[in-house]
Parts: structure tokens; sequence; C-alpha cells
């Protein structure tokens, strides 16, 4: 099984090179739709071995933990890697129909296997300085992503991005080195034994510099400003790309390290992360319903739902991990679709402008359909997927007695109902405004390829709401692992506990 663990790194990384010396953009194209099916597979079948032999790792070139460089699968990596192919084939197709020559010309397929390389190299590390090392990769491919094509507000968005990203890689660093300067360790699991050695007092300082470096990825309260000021940007294909995958990195990161390494005072540090959560969930929401832009909405309402996510996290019981690690893997999928619908209404109008937009409904009842239905998961209206993360994350918030949160959580609920009522009765159900645009249907390879992608992230997550009970069972099982690591620890080191 070990050759499993790494394929989900080889397959993009032999896509990239691929489409870096065939000069061929045809070719790239091809490359990059087979590249993503095959990640896809070998992700499956990587989630079915674990479910099968429980976890695993791989030591790269017969050097032993906590020497060498370490991959490991367990149920909550091998998750975030399924999905993360699922998007990465909807992006491709998506890419393929819209035909982007002059972004293509300039090395898209290879920067996004690049992005794909450091996604999944972040999700199945074993070591804390490789997952610094996976981060920077994604930092290089996700700036020239975020500028490529060169337009003005590209660049501006790029610079903010790069700006905050570089910041959060020298905290991240710096916070890495204080670690092993404490612990000698640098090995996950080798951390997971020795952090105990550590004083208190410097150990709840140093989580609260990861928490700081791992937020600013994350794109939680109060370091949220550079998200909305770069993903709405660049354009669709890679906006979603970014909007599906990049911050999940950063809510991995914080769910890792915070129920491997820093659970000796969590009365401290998870009552940390369940403010930060609430505030994530409340200042997020009420920003994108003072926003009037497709784009920048779904950008806030992007940050509002990461505080979801650190909900789980802050409560820590089995069944918020639950939660938290249903709602990242569910809404990996629908806001990756709602990216692409609102790339899909600036081809038909040329605007994101809700004032300029209109009539949608009755021109195209098919795009409508499409986006309220990922509306409706993402405001948590049963019985859609994302209704069933909320309630979990509820029930769990009920039971461990944190009613704030709970209130928090609810509110936040209705108000995504409200702003995706907004954009629904602005762009689909009113009247077109006298002077709106028109686009011109078959510039870029015809309508039904470029939904197909997004029908089929939709039609995914319907069946998830739907049938959630496979996907909160494994969810259950990630959380369980995670709250009990000794499994993940005897794995790499060969020890218990």
């Amino acid at each position: 099984m070990s050759w499993l663990i790494v394929l989900p790194l080889i397959i993009p990384l032999t896509t990239a090179l691929l489409c870096l010396v065939v000069p061929y953009r045809r070719a790239q194209r091809y490359f990059s739709l087979v590249g993503a099916l095959a990640l896809l597979a070998a992700a499956l079948t990587l989630l079915n071995q674990v479910g099968q032999r429980g976890i695993s790792a791989v030591q790269i070139s017969d050097w032993q933990a906590p020497f060498g460089i370490t991959f490991v699968a367990d149920h909550l990596s091998a998750l975030m890697v399924v999905v993360t192919g699922i998007v990465a084939l909807a992006v491709a197709l998506y890419a393929l129909a819209a035909n982007d020559t002059a972004r293509e010309a300039l090395g898209y397929y290879a920067l996004t296997n690049f992005l794909l390389v450091g996604v999944n190299g972040a999700f199945l590390t074993g070591d804390l300085f490789n997952l610094y090392v996976w981060f920077e990769v994604l930092l290089l491919s996700s700036f020239v992503l975020m500028v490529l094509g060169g337009d003005k507000a590209q660049l501006s968005g790029g610079v903010k991005y790069f700006a905050v990203s570089l910041l959060s890689s020298v905290l991240f660093l710096s916070a890495v080195g204080l670690l092993y300067g404490a612990t000698g360790a640098l090995n996950l699991a080798d951390l997971a034994t020795r952090v105990q050695e550590v004083p208190t007092g410097l150990l709840s300082a140093l989580a609260m510099l990861f928490l700081v470096a791992f937020g600013l990825k994350a794109a939680v309260f109060p370091f949220f400003f550079w998200l909305p000021a770069s993903y709405p940007a660049p354009p669709a294909m890679i906006s979603a790309l970014f909007a599906g995958l990049l911050t999940k990195v950063g809510v991995y990161a914080l769910i890792r390290v915070f129920t491997l390494l820093f659970t000796h005072e969590t009365a401290f540090t998870h009552s940390v992360i369940l403010w930060i959560a609430g505030l994530t969930l409340l200042l997020g929401v009420l920003s994108a319903l003072a926003q009037g832009e497709i784009r920048r909405i779904l950008s806030f309402q992007l940050v509002s739902h990461i505080g979801y996510m650190l909900m789980g996290l802050g409560i820590l019981t089995p069944l918020a991990l639950t939660g938290s690690v249903f709602y990242a893997l569910n809404h990996m999928i629908i806001i990756s679709a709602l990216f692409l619908i609102a790339g899909l209404i600036y081809r038909l109008q040329g605007t994101g402008v809700l004032v300029s937009l209109g009539g949608l409904y009755r021109s195209h009842p098919w795009l409508a359909v499409l986006f309220l239905l990922p509306a409706l998961s993402l405001a948590g209206i049963p019985p859609f997927s994302g209704f069933w993360a909320k309630l979990t994350l509820v029930t769990a918030g009920l039971q461990a007695e944190q009613y704030w949160i709970v209130a928090a959580a609810l509110l936040v609920g209705l108000l995504t109902l409200l702003s995706m009522g907004i954009v629904f009765a602005e762009a689909f159900w009113k009247n077109p405004p006298p002077k709106s645009y028109r686009f011109t249907p078959g510039a870029t390879g015809g309508w039904f390829a470029l939904t197909l992608p997004i029908a089929g992230l939709v039609l995914l997550s319907v069946g998830i709401g739907l049938w959630a009970d496979p996907l909160l069972r494994l969810s259950q099982t990630a959380a369980q692992e995670l709250l009990d690591p000794s499994q993940y620890i005897q794995v790499v080191l060969g020890v218990s506990r």
C-alpha cells in the first residue's frame, strides 16, 4: 500500500512536467484531464485501503521515522485527497470547455497541477517542516495563477495575497524552529510524544503562534481581509480551485496540530479557537450582506463558513470533530460549484454586479437551478448536505453546553439564506436592467460542456444530502482517529503513546 500514499503527489507532478515539456495546448488540456481522473481514482483507492487496513505510513528512501521524510494516510487525509480529486476534475473539465487560450499559453495547466502537488503533499505529510515545504509549493503556484494574464485586478489581488501568504510562511517557519528547539523533533508523531515534556506556558505560546500562522492561511478572524480582495480577481476556473482547496489546507493544518500536538491546555487553546470560530462566522456573513458583487459575496461566505469548521475543533468532542470534517468536505464541493456558477453568470452578462444583473431565471432556468441547490446547501436548508453538517455541529454544541456558539451558528445560517436569496432575486428573478450585457454563445466551446462539471458537483452535493450516512460514518472515523492518535503514532514510529 505504501506506493498508494505517494501516488496523489506523483500523478499531478507527472502531469505538470508533461504540460511543461509538451508545447501543444491541446495535448496539455487532455494531459490535465487524464491526470485529474487518475488522481481521483488513486485517491478513492487510497481511501478504500485506509478503510480496510487502517492508518498507513511510508518512509521515503528507507530513512525510518523520525529521521526520514514520512507520508501518512489516515481517514482525514485520505478524505481530503478524495475531495481534492473531485474538485480538480470539475475544474479541469470547466477549463477544457472555457478554452482560455491566453492563460493556457502562460502555463495554466502546469501551474494547476503543481498546486495539486502542494495540496496533496500538505494533506499527506507526516512531518511539520515538510508541511511548511508543501505550503511554499502552494504559495508559489497559487501566486502565479493569481496574476496569470496580468489584469489590473489580478495584480492588485495578487500583491495582497502574496504579502499575507509570505507573512504567514515566516510565522509558520518561526513556529517550527521554536518548537524544534523545544523538542528536538519535527516528525508529527514524534512531536506528539515529546511535547508533554515542554513547559505548559511555552507550549501554549507556541500553540498561539501556530494558530496565527495557520489562521492567516485559513482566512479566519481577524486575518480574513486578504481573501475577498484576491479570490474574486482571477477567472472562475482559478478562483473555484482556490476557494475549494486553499483555505481548507489551513483548516486541515489547524485540526491536525490542535488534536495531535496542542492538547495540553484545551480550556485555554480551544476556547480561543471557539471564539475565533464565532467571530469568523458572524463577521464573514455580515460582510457578505454588505457586498454588491457575486464573487465578493461568495468570498465573504467562504470566510464565514470556515468558522463552522473551527467550531467543531473548538468544542473538541467526537461529534463536534465529526461535524467539522463533514462540513469541510461538503463545503469544498459546494463553494467550488458556486464560484464556477459565478463565472458563468459573468460570461452571460459581462458583469457580476447585482444591480446590473437580472432575468436569468427566464432566459436560463437551468442555471437558476444549479445556483439554487448549492446555495440552499450553504444555508443549511434540509434535506441538503449543509443541513446535516450544521445539525451535527449544533447538536455537539448543545451537548457541550456551548449555547452562544450554537446561537451564532443558527443565526449565520439564517443570514446566509438571506444573502443567497438576495443574489437569486437580483441575478435571476428581477427583470434585467435596460443596458445589461449579453454574451454570445459558441466562443467558449458550448454551454453544455461548461455546465457539465458544475452539474456534477451539484448532483454530488445533493446526493450527499439525501444519503449522508456514508460520509458521516467516514467523518466519524476520522474524528475518532484525531481524538485518539495512539494508532497514528504507533504506525509511524512503531510505539504506542
